[in-house]
């Protein structure tokens, strides 16, 4: 008998009869004789739901009250879930984060778990009983206020109490068959993988891959939780995710898991890119720029300095952060222009960037020349490159991003000959 966790997003619950067919794969794990516990997300668009009422009320919503808010949706699913399983004759019983023991920081909107105490939850898991938690949410120990974990909180929850139960599998489903080689709405005939390394899910995920959120996947890979990435709506099997030395659960004794060169191509238009230009070619400007961009709050991603103009001695530096903290980032670097003696601010949100990512990057040649080439012959102009050991991102036109997904899709060998079924639309 193995203890399972399993996450459901929130189109795999979105309606009454969503909420019945989870129950049913619930209660056949149970009868298959496992204990399970499962993190549950609000039902379908609940969240921005709430959000949109938040605001309607309040142009700028208390934070805390927010939290308040915004916690109520996992409620509503884990009760009506734990209901449902209760009527096909299990005994269930639901749990809010805080009842569950999950312990987080003060920020709230974006709380981060600190510590897990399932004390309740073990309890219940010894009597027999299907545990039901609410994901997305916890409670700070200092102030006993609720707390938010921030998007993607529900696959952190369920990772988070994989871990502090010593769970065989934390089972994250969402309305894809597991993890592909490319978006499936991007490149329908992308490939299923079997399993990923999480460093390959990381980067993935941070590089605009939706089916998991990179919190989570750090926290396994630290954790060594193993991650099987599956769909709610068929029976087929999923993606499994795997720290260093782990071993894929399909795999035979022995046998050793190869690293694939490259395991997926990422898509993201979520990001914009700010240019200052003019910036004076000395020591210590560079340093400014970017301490000002952070306490702006704008996440920085890639960064390229060009070389500078001798006639001038100025250069132009430009980076992309998130689209939402761009405006936050142009303001307070407009307010320190004259301090700084930068000469203008560019700003462009229409861009895209393609990320190839794969472990197999560290001991064969010639990744780059393929991706490159694919571009080139697609007639894709580059206007960013930035690296990693096992990855290569690059940004283009965003109307360029999809003819060029799929064109180095191709150049790779990814492409499989079956399209990919996306069960719901969303990828959660």
């Amino acid at each position: 008998m193995a203890l399972i966790v399993q996450k459901y997003g929130g189109s795999s619950v979105a309606d009454a009869e969503s909420i019945k067919r989870v129950a049913k794969r619930i209660v056949d794990t149970r009868r298959a004789g496992h204990d399970v516990v499962v993190a549950v997300s609000a039902m379908g668009d609940t969240t921005d739901e709430l959000l949109d009422l938040a605001h309607e009320v309040a142009p700028i919503p208390a934070p805390r009250e927010l939290d308040m808010l915004l916690s109520s949706g996992e409620r509503i699913s884990m009760a009506l879930l734990a209901m449902t399983i209760h009527s096909m004759g299990f005994e269930a019983r639901s749990f809010t984060g805080s009842q569950a023991g999950m312990i987080t920081d003060s920020h709230h909107g974006k709380a981060r778990i600190v510590d897990v105490t399932p004390v309740r939850v073990r309890e219940a898991l010894d009597e027999g009983a299907i545990v039901i938690v609410a994901g997305f949410q916890g409670i700070n120990r200092d102030t006993l206020d609720i707390t938010t974990l921030g998007r993607g909180g529900s696959d952190t929850t369920a990772v988070a109490l994989a871990a502090a139960l010593n769970a065989d599998v934390c089972e994250i489903y969402s309305d894809v068959d597991g993890i592909f080689t490319a978006d499936p709405r991007v490149i329908p005939n992308a490939r299923k993988l079997d399993h990923v390394s999480s460093e390959e899910m990381l980067e993935l995920a941070a590089n605009g891959a939706k089916v998991l959120y990179i919190r989570a996947v750090e926290y396994a890979r630290r954790h060594r939780v193993i991650i099987h990435a599956r769909s709610t709506f068929s029976a087929a099997e999923g993606t499994y995710v795997l720290g260093e030395g782990m071993k894929n659960p399909r795999e035979s004794e022995g046998a050793a898991m190869e690293e694939p060169i490259v395991a997926g191509v990422a898509t993201d238009l979520s990001q914009a890119k700010i240019t200052v230009s003019g910036v004076p070619d000395v020591p210590g400007k560079a340093a400014e720029i970017f301490t000002v961009v952070a306490k702006s709050g704008a996440n920085v991603d890639m960064i390229v300095q060009n070389v500078s103009a001798a006639s001038t001695g100025r250069t132009d530096i430009s980076f992309t952060v998130p689209k939402a903290d761009a405006a936050a980032a142009l303001k307070a670097l407009a307010a320190e222009r004259d301090r700084i003696g930068f000469e203008a601010l560019l700003h462009d949100d229409q861009i895209g960037k393609l990320s190839v990512v794969g472990a197999g990057m560290r001991t064969h040649s010639g990744v780059s020349a393929i991706l490159f080439e694919a571009l080139s012959t697609a007639g894709i102009n580059i206007e960013m490159i930035s690296t990693s050991e096992i990855r290569i991102s690059v940004v283009l036109r965003a109307d360029e991003l999809v003819e060029a997904a799929r064109g180095v899709h191709t150049a790779y060998g990814l492409d499989s000959e079956i399209e990919a079924t996306v069960h719901a639309g969303t990828g959660r």
